[in-house]
């Protein structure tokens, strides 16, 4: 296929996938992240929005001067004050692009940015040159273009590719078109801006109708050379276009999609996996390509099909989204060299120090479980490599409980550098430790959501457990894994207050940055 045949993955989990209440991540979780970015070679990481805090501005900063074999972007409004803050964190990178944006239809204009059609086009014109004098790579995006007039959208993206802009994108920002309407607009688009050829023509498409990838696919049959994503589909309300669905659409039907991408398929689920333990959100089991049922076959005529020739209900190989079936390879025999060799299959890459603590860890999770599979090594990883620093962290903890007793739990804590320990009662075990864990942390946090699930099969499975959690009217996700729940429940609420104390420095050092 040509170049022109290859579609432009321009992966926006860090910036607009972290926007999903409670998926905020700090900059050793976006670093990582993006590494595994780099093995799936996408071709653009949109890092974050550098203006927006002193936090995000690190984070871009941080992967554009360390991350090499990938474009990255940092968003922008059409402010000076926000482009010079994106160049200023993006200008040590390769090939560093500069996202502006700035919303074309009428609602916005009226009602958002109080400015009339020729402002709008002054000023995003004004931005685009003031940003091509920093890079050569400056993306405009007309914020709510599925809304907008299509004609005044095209005015606006012919000024902007004289003014500088190498690649426009029209998003469906509220998720409000339909397949066949979004098609139409994009070959519109190309049929009617006589400077097209000079410029990447991207659509950016949210779920709010649950058509973010459908809306995308029709796209790229009409012109469209990039697609905005996120891995999981991770987003604000109902998500972005899921980037492993586009990918995998492409690749399987090239009868109907007559396109490639570059990105390592084989990457696409450690990936996933990756995100999900990052920021506390599970994957739904029926979720396409990545979810736990997405190969799952329970059926007998089904079972009977794949039996005789596996292509008569899957029409794609586990293997090529990196998913092994074989993966119980691992017991408290195992040794080091096994256990890293499994790591690195998973696509996680340690240091010495890290394999160290992971291995210790795993020795005494194996001592328990009599067969360890790839959940179980990441939960351990979750634990040990993965989480933020924490200012709270799990020494002991014992319950007494049952149908004639009433619960208790004793919690001792390591805070800072001093230990602390507390008893409380409550209506259940579980209840009783987030009280003495409360007391100890004095937190006033309210717990909105509390889950807990079997990370692989078995009564010897770890416990995995997910609570949300809200606090000054900040959300954030905790997860924890244990063989027993109730100490699972523990780190899960735990690391839900750890996350909330990051969350409030950077909400904190946002505001008197602004």
């Amino acid at each position: 296929m040509s170049e022109k045949d290859r579609i432009i993955i321009f992966d926006t989990t860090l910036r607009d996938g972290e926007q999903s209440p409670g998926a905020s991540m700090n900059i050793q979780e976006k670093y990582r992240l993006a590494q595994n970015l780099v093995k799936l070679q996408v071709d653009v990481i949109e890092a974050g929005f550098p203006v927006a805090s002193p936090g995000d501005f690190e984070c871009v900063k941080n992967i554009a001067d360390n991350i090499r074999g990938v474009q990255v972007a940092g968003l922008a409004r059409c402010h000076r004050k926000d482009i010079d803050a994106a160049w200023e964190a993006l200008k040590k990178g390769a090939n560093p692009r500069i996202h502006l944006f700035l919303a074309t239809s009428d609602i916005h204009l009226k009602y958002k940015l109080k400015m009339d059609r020729e402002q709008m086009l002054a000023l995003a014109v004004e931005s685009v040159k003031y940003a091509a004098a920093f890079t050569s790579n400056v993306e405009f995006s007309a914020e709510d273009a599925s809304r907008s007039d299509l004609d005044f959208v095209c005015q606006v993206f012919e000024a902007v590719i004289r003014a500088g802009a190498t690649t426009l994108n029209f998003p469906d920002t509220t998720g409000y078109a339909l397949p066949d309407e979004f098609g139409r607009k994009i070959s519109y688009l190309s049929d009617h801006i006589p400077s097209i050829d000079r410029a990447v023509l991207s659509v950016h498409c949210h779920n709010d109708l649950g058509l973010a990838v459908a809306n995308s696919l029709a796209a790229i049959n009409n012109g469209a050379r990039q697609v905005e994503c996120t891995i999981n589909g991770l987003g604000e309300r109902a998500g972005n276009t899921a980037l492993e669905e586009v990918v995998m659409a492409i690749r399987t039907r090239p009868d109907q999609m007559a396109v490639s991408t570059g990105v390592v398929t084989e990457h696409i689920y450690p990936t996933s996996r990756l995100v999900s333990t990052i920021t506390g959100m599970p994957v739904q089991p029926n979720k396409a390509i990545v979810g736990a049922n997405a190969f799952a076959h329970e059926s007998g005529i089904h079972q009977d099909g794949m039996l005789k020739e596996r292509t008569t209900y899957e029409i794609m190989n586990p293997a090529d989204i990196g998913l092994s079936k074989g993966n119980l390879v691992l017991g408290k025999h195992s040794g080091r060299h096994a256990l890293k060799d499994r790591i690195e299959t998973m696509g996680y890459s340690l240091t010495d120090e890290q394999l160290n603590r992971v291995f210790s860890r795993f020795k005494e999770v194996a001592d328990v479980k009599k067969e360890m599979f790839d959940e179980d090594l990441e939960a351990i990883l979750m634990d040990e490599v993965l989480r933020i620093a924490e200012k709270f962290q799990l020494q002991t903890l014992g319950v007494m409980s049952g149908s004639r007793v009433m619960p208790t739990a004793g919690v001792r804590l390591k805070i800072d550098d001093r230990e602390v320990e507390q008893a409380a009662i409550g209506i259940g075990p579980i209840d009783a430790t987030f009280r003495a864990i409360a007391e100890l942390t004095g937190t006033t946090s309210k717990l909105l959501y509390f889950s807990v699930s079997s990370i692989t099969g078995g009564t010897d499975a770890q416990g995995e457990v997910m609570v949300r959690i809200e606090e000054d009217g900040l959300v954030v996700i905790g997860q924890g894994a244990d063989p027993d729940i109730i100490t699972a429940a523990a780190k899960a609420y735990l690391n839900a207050l750890n996350r909330m104390i990051y969350l409030k420095k950077e909400t904190s050092r946002s505001q008197k940055s602004n």
